[in-house]
């Protein structure tokens, strides 16, 4: 979906969801999804098992966006003025750990993959 205020969703494993436009959100659900959101303000969120989420922009202004992936596995990343939230779960799929962040707070680089690991600390992953 394209346009300010845009909203798009996908489930299924392997699922795509794309928004842009000021506060936009895409949202994906299933294993091995993809979620990504551009514009001031978006939100992108994926659920599933290895999943991923970001924030992308063509600009170098803050876009107070957030990138979140809440499934096992799964990955973040977001520019400069954004901020991430990652989860860690088990072999289960208990809920274990949940960290965020902002980009260039606590060593988070910006457009750069991030996963949480089991002791519950970010590590960039490729």
């Amino acid at each position: 979906t394209t346009g300010d205020s845009s909203a798009s969703s996908a489930t299924g494993d392997s699922s795509a969801s794309s928004a842009t436009g000021d506060r936009s959100a895409s949202s994906a659900t299933g294993d091995s999804s993809a979620s990504s959101a551009t514009g001031y303000r978006s939100a992108s969120m994926a659920n599933g098992w290895s999943s991923t989420s970001e924030i992308t922009s063509n600009e170098d202004k803050p876009l107070h966006a957030v990138a979140a992936a809440f499934g096992g596995e799964s990955r973040a990343r977001a520019p400069e003025g954004s901020a991430i939230v990652l989860c860690y779960r088990n072999n289960k799929g208990h809920l274990i750990h949940i960290l965020a962040s902002k980009v260039g707070d606590n060593g988070i680089k910006p457009n750069v993959w991030y996963s949480l690991d089991e002791n519950g600390e970010f590590v960039e992953v490729n």
